[in-house]
Formats: C-alpha cells, structure tokens, sequence
C-alpha cells in the first residue's frame, strides 16, 4: 500500500506547481516547516508538519475525507445523504468542507466549550451544528452518541465515528506518515503529536515503524487531564487537571488509538504554561499562528530532541493556526482567568492584543 503513495509524491510533489482536482485533491502534502529557533538551541533538527495548510485549515481534512471516502466505498453513503459526527471542532470543518464539495449535508453535535470561532465557521459552511453539554463519553448525552442516534434515525446518513472509525488512522497511515518519511529523506529518529480520536498519531506512527524497519520512535504528547501518559507508561488511567487545548487529550483508548498504543515508545504530559509561552515564541521568532494543541506538540517536540540527543531528527504536527481561537489566546482577560498571563514572557506580552 504504502508503494503506491510513494509513486504518487513522486508525481504530484510537494509544492503547488501542479493542479489538484477540487477540494479533495488539494488536501495533503503539505510543507515540513523547519524550526530554526528551537533546532539550533536543542542542537537537533526540529520540523513541524504545517497541516494548517490543508484547504479547510487543519490536519483533521485528511480525516473527514477518508472517513467520507470509506462510507462511500462500503455503501453506507449515497448522493444526496448525509454525514453525521460529533466533533470537538476541526474534523467538523473538514467534514462541511468535503460535504460541501460531494453534495452531502453535514449535521456536527459537538461540546458546547468549544471557541465561537469554530462554530461560526461551520455555520457559513453550511454545517447544522447542535451545541450540546460536555458530558463524559460514559454518559449517554455525550455529543458522540447523539451524534450516532440522530444518524440512526435518517435514511441514507451515516455517522462517520471519527474516534473509533479505523478509517480515520488509515487516512494517516497512506498519507501523512508516507509524506514525512519522503520529505526527510528517510531520516526520523522520533515523531511526536498529541492525540484526541488517535487517528493522526495511530496512522503516522505506523508508517513511520513501517518505512524505518523500527527505528523511528512514536510519542505521545498528552495535555493535562488526559489518561494516555499514565497507560503508555504504567497500564493505569490516571489523570489530574485540566487544560485549555481543544480537541486533544483522552479518557479511553480508542479504536483509532489501540491500532497503534502497544507500539508506542513513550507519552508525557505538557502543561498549559509551556504551551502558551511557546505559542507566543513561535510567532515572535519564525511568525507562525498556531492554536494550543500545535504549540503543545512543538514544545513536545523539543523536549523529545533533548532526550533524542544530539543531531536528531524529530517531526510533529501543526494541527492547526490560531485564528479559531484568537479570541481566547490572545485575550488579556481570558488569559488572566485562566492564570496564564504569567506563562508569558514580558517582551511577548505585547500579542496579548485582545482585552
């Protein structure tokens, strides 16, 4: 499989001197960004793979098409029907995009702690969105399983099940993990990401060992709140605090996740202080706008060159940019009721634009 994926960078490339078929075609091979500040002060080389450069924003495109592609292939989706899915935001954009260009309506349940950014987006793409209380996955009115009940009520609908949907880490496994491998040159001594259905981290991480016969590392990098440190490193499913990264973090294994958790090297957790100090960092010194969740994997990223050593090679995710989230990332306010003003080094405070 991973054969015929090499034989298609080798013809598309990775720059935009070749047209692409509709929304679908322009989704992936996106830049590997080398992080110059970070690489030289870990004496590594640090890369970021910017998937805010996917047409709908964020890594989670490659997602929603697969997992659109794959109820398609099985049946399960005919013209005219509709997709269904709870989604903490960006696989929803991914999904109203890929919904928007093959003509299915898009129905998105998602936690109502979710920035207004996100939803208004979805909103313009035509997405019915229902906000529901955030709920733990046990709970019956978890956003997951009214998302799943409403898609079982509808003729010619399908509840694409982006957490426990193996198609999803596939997408990733074709596609993400191939592209690093060609874009380094075959040379990843560890990738890291942080992970919430498991898809991306599962499917790149898998690659990965494949193409490297073994030799490149998977991580996890965990928010605070989340049990995936605990249970990579010690079995257990412990967890304390809380974080303000959006769409990462776990309280169980999923079917994404548990393709992929046996072979993992390690997982720790980053907290919500490094996040935004590197977050302010990275626009300051290379001008990227990340959101939370990129800014927690490129701090990852560093911690895992440091222990890599010397001259390593690490690669990790930019899942996303900051602006669906500026409102809160860069709100003084916010900031402070999160008491996280401090985290800020004082010559960075001036991107804190927002009261």
């Amino acid at each position: 499989m991973l054969s015929g994926f090499r034989a298609a960078i080798t013809r598309r490339g990775f720059a935009t001197n070749s047209t692409v078929k509709g929304f679908d075609g322009a989704i992936g091979n996106t830049p590997l960004i080398y992080l110059k500040g970070l690489s030289e002060r870990a004496g590594a080389h640090i890369y970021g793979k910017a998937e805010f450069q996917n047409p709908g924003g964020s890594v989670k495109d490659r997602a929603a098409l697969g997992l659109v592609n794959n109820a398609e292939k099985l049946g399960l989706l005919k013209p005219g029907g509709t997709v269904v899915e709870g989604t903490a935001g960006n696989t929803g954009i991914g999904l109203a995009h890929v919904c928007r260009a093959k003509g299915y309506k898009c129905v998105i349940y998602m936690p109502n702690t979710q920035s207004q950014e996100k939803i208004d987006l979805l909103k313009m793409l035509g997405a019915d969105v229902r906000p529901v209380p955030a709920v733990a996955f046990e709970n019956p009115k978890n956003y997951n399983h009214q998302a799943r009940e409403f898609a079982e009520s509808l003729l010619n609908a399908v509840w694409t099940n982006q957490f426990d949907n193996v198609a999803n880490a596939e997408a990733h496994y074709e596609t993400t993990g191939p592209e690093i491998w060609a874009q380094t040159q075959g040379k990843v001594d560890g990738f890291i990401c942080s992970t919430g259905t498991g898809g991306t981290l599962a499917g790149t991480g898998r690659a990965l060992k494949e193409l490297s016969k073994g030799k490149t590392q998977v991580w996890i990098a965990d928010p605070p709140g989340s049990i995936l440190t605990s249970f990579v490193n010690n079995g257990g499913t412990e967890r304390s605090g809380s974080s303000i990264t959006e769409g990462i973090g776990q309280g169980r294994i999923t079917d994404n996740m548990a393709t992929f958790v046996k072979q993992v090297d390690g997982a720790f957790t980053v907290p919500d202080e490094k996040t935004i100090a590197i977050l302010y960092e990275l626009l300051d010194t290379e001008g990227i706008y990340l959101g939370a969740s990129s800014a927690l994997n490129v701090v990852a990223a560093y911690e895992l060159a440091q222990k890599l050593g010397k001259g390593s090679t690490v690669v990790t995710i930019l899942c996303d940019g900051a602006y669906r989230y500026q409102s809160r990332l860069f709100s003084k306010k916010w900031l402070e009721s999160k008491g996280l003003s401090g985290a800020i080094p004082d010559h960075l405070k001036k991107y804190a634009v927002l009261d």
